[in-house]
């Protein structure tokens, strides 16, 4: 595990009047800077802090110029890496105008409180002398399951208040390393973002509003224009806004007002009050990690995080280009980071659904498309017909009372002789005709396949059956009654021909 033993020397510094203690995982000095969240690089000077990847205090995932030697009054390896879930050990803040820090392996002029909080964390973990017997034992075991398990308190001695074990302590467990992509954006890009405590849809439908107001905070220079480059949804009903400020001089030329310049005024004390009034909850710059911070970065393990899985988190790196490896400390650090990838999965299904309608809007309009484009062959075609008839008919009036010249002599002989060609039994003519048979068997032989089946709704078969049995009895019907008319025609045959023969014998 690493150990950053920063002491501080004779040289003072003046702390700024809203510092606050850090979390675990800061280096074993101290800082001047104002608190700043989770994984924050910066190296703050004592008169100014700046924001997110930029060159003093930053505040939110960013990685400022804190590898190394600070600027200011505050100098070595582990001092001034920021507050909250920082990247130290121990790291501490004095809450007091005067704070002395050191340089690297310097000779101590006063006891700092990192090593007091080193002692007694040792103690704690290895040597209790609370109890005096074995049960002194028991307790460091109990103190290091704590330690690991990043809660609790560590009693070691009655005379000294027992050490708080929190989750950013270098001996918690519930520690892994992920990856989060850099910025590409310059600082002459003026691009600072505006965390606000509103949903995306409040946001944007007040956004000119917003505008207006973050003109105002700006003291309503004229010359100073607010853009607003981007918004962006993000976890528990927060908003991303990120904007830049174009300042435009009186000879008509212009210029963006660079992000470090931006929010050292955001910084300001009544600048803040403003802002938070508007319901901003934390600002920082966008700019790009120099290469000498990068390298200063990936050489140097975060405190607490073994050496070998920061090196395996390096090698694993999917892109080490535009992604670098940052701890994840904790449940919450876990969950947020959880937060953060499914509001990203959301807004990239958007993104894909959106693609997929203009998509299928572009091959309609492909269909569509084409069907113009073969119809306006097939007009091109007939247009191109009539157009050579017409001048058929004008050649025909204008060559009419001419004698056949040469060239139209050689060019009916070569017609004659392309229609003879064409003629020929053994030639085209005889091919077309079989493959015009071919052709014709084909089309009967698939009409004789391809026999056509009809379906027919139930009801309405119901329907025919029962109208054609109807015609079935009224056939019946009227064939009983010619039955019947025949033998009435019959009786009346067979009448007749009696009533012949009795005249006959009567007249005989």
């Amino acid at each position: 595990m690493a150990f950053n033993f920063v002491v501080p020397s004779g040289t003072s510094g003046t702390a700024a009047a809203t510092a606050a203690p850090a979390g675990g995982f800061g280096g074993f000095g101290t800082t001047s800077t104002t608190a700043g969240s989770a994984f924050s690089f910066s190296a703050p000077a004592n008169t100014g802090t700046t924001g997110l990847f930029g060159g003093t205090q930053n505040k939110g995932f960013g990685f400022g110029t804190g590898f190394g030697t600070t600027t200011g009054t505050s100098t070595g390896l582990g001092t001034s890496l920021g507050t909250g879930l920082g990247f130290g050990g121990f790291n501490t803040q004095q809450q007091q105008q005067q704070t002395t820090l050191g340089g690297l392996f310097s000779q101590p002029t006063q006891a700092p409180a990192q090593s007091n909080q080193l002692i007694n964390t040792a103690s704690a973990l290895s040597a209790p002398t609370l109890l005096g017997d074995e049960r002194d034992a028991i307790l460091a075991k109990w103190n290091q399951l704590q330690a690991f398990w990043g809660t609790g308190k560590g009693y070691f001695n009655n005379n000294i208040p027992p050490v708080e074990f929190t989750q950013e302590n270098p001996f918690c467990r519930f520690k892994a390393v992920g990856y989060s992509c850099m910025p590409n954006n310059k600082d002459e890009d003026g691009l600072v973002v505006l965390i606000f405590n509103k949903k995306e849809t409040d946001i944007r439908s007040q956004q000119q509003q917003l505008v207006e107001s973050l003109h105002k905070v700006l003291a309503g220079n004229q010359t100073l224009t607010v853009n607003v480059e981007g918004i962006k949804t993000l976890p528990d009903d927060q908003t991303e806004v990120v904007i830049y400020v174009v300042e435009r001089s009186p000879n008509g030329t212009s210029r963006r007002v660079p992000a470090t310049t931006l929010y050292t005024h955001f910084e300001q004390t009544n600048i803040k009050t403003q802002l938070q009034q508007l319901g901003v909850t934390l600002s920082m710059t966008r700019t790009e990690l120099s290469p000498a911070q990068i390298k200063q970065l990936l050489q140097n393990p975060p405190a607490g995080v073994d050496p070998i899985i920061w090196e395996q988190a390096k090698v694993d790196n999917p892109d080490s280009e535009k992604l670098i490896p940052v701890p994840m400390v904790g449940f919450k650090e876990l969950l947020r980071r959880l937060k953060v990838q499914d509001q990203m999965t959301k807004q990239h299904q958007t993104r894909l659904d959106i693609i997929s309608e203009d998509i299928s809007e572009l091959q309609k309009n492909q269909t569509t498309t084409m069907a113009k484009i073969a119809q306006y062959k097939r007009k091109l075609m007939d247009l191109s017909h009539r157009t050579l008839q017409v001048l058929i008919k004008q050649e025909i009036q204008r060559k009419s009372g001419y004698a056949i010249q040469a060239d139209e002599e050689q060019l009916r002989v070569q017609l004659d002789t392309i229609q003879c060609e064409l003629n020929a039994p053994t030639q085209f003519k005889g091919r077309l005709n079989e493959l015009m048979s071919q052709i014709r068997m084909q089309n009967h032989f698939g009409a004789v396949k391809s026999e056509e089946k009809y379906y027919i709704d139930a009801d309405l078969l119901r329907e025919i059956k029962q109208h054609l049995k109807q015609q079935q009895e009224g056939l019946s019907h009227l064939i009983s009654i010619i039955k019947d008319d025949l033998e009435d025609i019959k009786l009346v045959e067979h009448g007749l021909n009696e009533a012949i023969h009795v005249r006959g014998g009567v007249f005989s």
